[in-house]
């Protein structure tokens, strides 16, 4: 039944039973994309959460479902997924950075990708959800850490379809921000979309602003990592900025947001 690339043996037996489970309610095996978001939005229901009303208990309960094992085995078989995480980590390597932080970063495949590719890269993952049997997987790579907390020092940070997640996506790009170092890169992907019902609507006006709200808390914006679905930003130098005016000009973000998704979907309409 486990049409995954790992031995049964490998995996926890609670981990395998509930994995066989959500497969069986799958309508194909291995499951497609938009099998993997309905089974993630069952357990989402099963949880009893709701993404207008953020409960801890509740997140904490949906994130440390196995369906996020099944999300991170899903991922290194998707050719899509695997070629973007191949392009950014391409992209660290020949920077030649020294320290990078994969922030969610869940299973450790991007990880295990940079130190595949150079050994003398140290790499943090911090995963607010750690699975055990993601830790132990990565446990074979000297140079990769699942940490419980930031340091000040990263070259680099990523952060792969996170922040959709979040309820402050502004907070946590600040704490990012403040944890690279100054002259350091951040490669961010962000889906303000839908898709799922664990990406929060209070977070979709950053659809259309996020680049606006990464300048205006000192990032440069260097364009798009190639072959991938993430951007790049640059802190050049340490500014602070206005918390007073961030919130805003958020503020305004979400006032405005739909009149310019439905000024960009007549757009779209207008140019097929």
């Amino acid at each position: 039944m486990l049409a995954i690339n790992i031995t049964k043996e490998e995996l926890p037996t609670d981990d395998l039973q509930a994995i066989e489970l959500l497969l069986s309610r799958s309508p194909h095996n291995p499951p497609k994309l938009e099998d993997l978001w309905r089974l993630m939005d069952s357990v989402w229901d099963e949880s009893g959460c709701d993404n207008k009303n953020y409960n801890k208990d509740k997140i904490a309960q949906f994130y440390n479902h196995p369906v996020w094992l099944l999300n991170g085995l899903f991922i290194e078989q998707d050719d899509v997924s695997m070629q973007h995480r191949q392009a950014i980590s391409a992209w660290i390597a020949k920077k030649n950075l020294n320290r990078i932080l994969d922030y969610g970063g869940g299973f450790g495949t991007l990880a295990r990708i940079i130190a595949g590719k150079d050994s003398t890269i140290s790499i943090d993952i911090y995963e607010p959800y750690p699975n055990e049997f993601a830790i132990s997987r990565n446990s074979n790579y000297a140079n990769i850490h699942f940490v419980s907390s930031l340091d000040k020092n990263y070259d680099c940070i990523v952060s792969i379809d996170v922040l959709e997640h979040v309820p402050d996506p502004l907070q946590v790009l600040a704490t990012m921000i403040e944890s690279v170092e100054e002259d350091g890169y951040l490669i961010i992907a962000n889906n303000f979309y839908p898709l799922i019902k664990c990406h929060l609507p209070a977070t979709f006006h950053f659809r259309y602003a996020f680049h606006t709200f990464a300048r205006l808390m000192g990032l440069e914006h260097l364009g798009q990592c190639k072959e991938s679905h993430a951007f790049i930003y640059h802190k050049r130098e340490l500014k602070p900025f206005s918390w007073r005016k961030i919130r805003m000009y958020e503020r305004i973000s979400q006032i405005m947001f739909p009149f310019i998704k439905m000024i960009h979907s007549v757009y779209q309409i207008s140019t097929r």
